[in-house]
C-alpha cells in the first residue's frame, strides 16, 4: 500500500487538522445567549431571595387563610352515603382510572389531590348515576388541571374520550366541566394535602426528597378510602409525615398543634397500608418515586415477621368440638338465598323520570321509591339516538 506525503501545512479537505492555534472562538450569537443564560440565573436567585422574605412576612396569614379555606372545601362523607347508586366499593376503580391519566398526562401531585376534593364535593350536593361517575371524575381533573398546571399538559377533551373507550362523545365533557363548576359555585381553589406537606418541610428546615415522596404515597393510599373524605389536609399531612419517618427510621418531630383528630387518622393510616393497589403500587415502585411503595412493602414486611415472632403460640382449644346440639350460641357467616332464581344480585336500581323523581309503588309495581335529597345529576345529550331510548322508557315506567 502506497502512502502519500503531505506537507506539514498543506490544507485537506477530507480530514481534521490540528493546528496550533487554540484560542477558542465564540460567535456573537453564542455569546448572548450564554449572558442571557446567566442574566436569567440571577433574576432567578434574587426572585428566590424576596420570596422568602415576603414569606415569612406573611406566612401567619397564609397559614390562618389555608385553615379557613379547607374548613369552606371539605366533602361531607355523610351526603355521600346517601348516595342512590353510587357506592364505595365502586370509589377505588374510578380512583385507579383518575391516578392512571394522572400519570400520564405528567401533571403535579397537587392536581390529583384537589381533582379528587372536586369530586366528592359534587358528589356532597348532586345525586349522581353510575354512568356518570367516571364523566364526573374526568371532569374534576380536567378542571383540577386548568386551575393549577401547565398549560401544556393539560388533558384534551378528545384525550379524555379515549381514556374513557369513547363511553362518553365531546359534548358531555363539556357539559360536565360547566355544569360541576356551577354546582361548586365556582370555588374551586382547595388547600391540598401536598400544601399543607411542602409547609411542614419548609418549617422543619428538611429538604428529602424520600420522606416527601413516601408521604404522598401514604396520602394517595388515602384517597381510596371513605375514613379520610371528610378528613382535614392539614391533619392528614401530619399523620403521613409522622408515619413516613417512622418507615424511613428518621428523627421523630413533635407537632405543636398535634390534636386528638391526628391520633386518628395516625391509627387509621398505618391499618392501610398493607395491601395498596397495585396501580398505585406501580406509580410508587420507580426509582424517580424513590421506589416507595418497594419501601414500604419491605417494611410491613419486617413488621409481620416481627409479630410473627413476638406472638406466643395458640392454646389448644376444644371449644369447637362440641357437638352440633350444643352449637347453638355460635354465630356463623350468613349466606345467600338460592331458592329465588328472579331474585337479582343487590338491590334493584329504581328507574328514573326525566324530572329526576323516583317512581313511588303502586299496587303490584317492586320498585320502592325515595325523596330525593338532592338535586340530581342532568343527564348530558349526546345524540338524539340516546333521547330516543330515554323517552322510550319514560313512556314504558308510565304504563306500569
Amino acid at each position: 500500500m502506497a502512502y502519500i506525503n503531505m506537507a506539514p501545512h498543506q490544507p485537506c479537505d477530507s480530514y481534521f487538522v490540528e493546528t496550533e492555534d487554540t484560542t477558542c472562538v465564540i460567535s456573537t450569537a453564542e455569546r448572548l445567549q450564554y449572558e442571557s443564560i446567566i442574566k436569567r440565573q440571577r433574576q432567578e436567585r434574587i426572585a428566590d431571595e424576596l420570596s422568602q422574605e415576603v414569606r415569612a412576612e406573611y406566612l401567619p396569614e397564609i397559614v390562618d387563610h389555608m385553615a379557613a379555606m379547607e374548613k369552606q372545601t371539605l366533602p361531607d362523607v355523610a351526603s355521600i352515603d346517601i348516595q342512590e347508586e353510587i357506592k364505595w366499593f365502586m370509589r377505588p376503580y374510578l380512583v385507579d382510572f383518575l391516578i392512571e391519566g394522572h400519570t400520564f398526562f405528567q401533571l403535579l401531585p397537587e392536581t390529583m389531590f384537589l381533582a379528587m376534593n372536586l369530586l366528592d364535593r359534587y358528589c356532597s350536593r348532586r345525586v349522581v348515576y353510575k354512568r356518570h361517575y367516571q364523566l364526573v371524575g374526568c371532569a374534576a381533573l380536567l378542571i383540577a388541571a386548568k386551575y393549577g398546571d401547565r398549560k401544556d399538559r393539560v388533558p384534551l377533551i378528545r384525550e379524555l374520550k379515549s381514556m374513557c373507550s369513547m363511553l362518553y362523545d365531546e359534548e358531555m365533557f363539556t357539559q360536565m366541566e360547566w355544569h360541576v363548576l356551577n354546582t361548586l359555585d365556582w370555588v374551586i381553589g382547595h388547600p391540598t394535602v401536598d400544601s399543607f406537606l411542602q409547609l411542614a418541610l419548609s418549617n422543619a428546615a428538611e429538604e428529602d426528597i424520600e420522606l416527601e415522596h413516601m408521604a404522598w404515597y401514604i396520602c394517595e393510599i388515602a384517597l381510596y378510602h371513605r375514613d379520610f373524605v371528610s378528613t382535614k389536609p392539614s391533619v392528614m399531612a401530619r399523620a403521613s409525615l409522622t408515619l413516613a419517618r417512622a418507615i424511613l427510621g428518621r428523627r421523630e418531630v413533635v407537632y405543636a398543634d398535634w390534636g386528638h383528630d391526628d391520633n386518628i387518622t395516625l391509627v387509621a393510616l398505618s391499618q392501610q397500608l398493607n395491601q395498596p393497589s397495585k396501580i398505585l403500587a406501580k406509580k410508587y415502585s420507580s426509582p424517580y418515586m424513590s421506589s416507595a411503595s418497594t419501601v414500604l412493602e419491605k417494611f410491613m414486611e419486617h413488621q409481620a415477621a416481627i409479630a410473627r415472632r413476638s406472638s406466643p403460640p395458640t392454646p389448644p382449644n376444644d371449644f369447637y368440638h362440641k357437638s352440633v346440639e350444643n352449637n347453638d350460641h355460635i354465630y356463623h357467616t350468613p349466606q345467600k338465598p338460592s331458592n329465588n332464581p328472579t331474585m337479582a344480585n343487590g338491590y334493584i336500581t329504581p328507574p328514573i323520570t326525566p324530572e329526576g323523581d323516583y317512581n313511588l309503588a303502586v299496587g303490584n309495581n317492586p320498585y320502592q321509591g325515595h325523596p330525593q335529597r338532592r338535586p340530581i345529576t342532568p343527564s348530558p345529550v349526546s345524540n338524539d339516538v340516546y333521547h330516543h331510548h330515554q323517552q322510550q322508557q319514560y313512556h314504558h315506567y308510565q304504563h306500569i
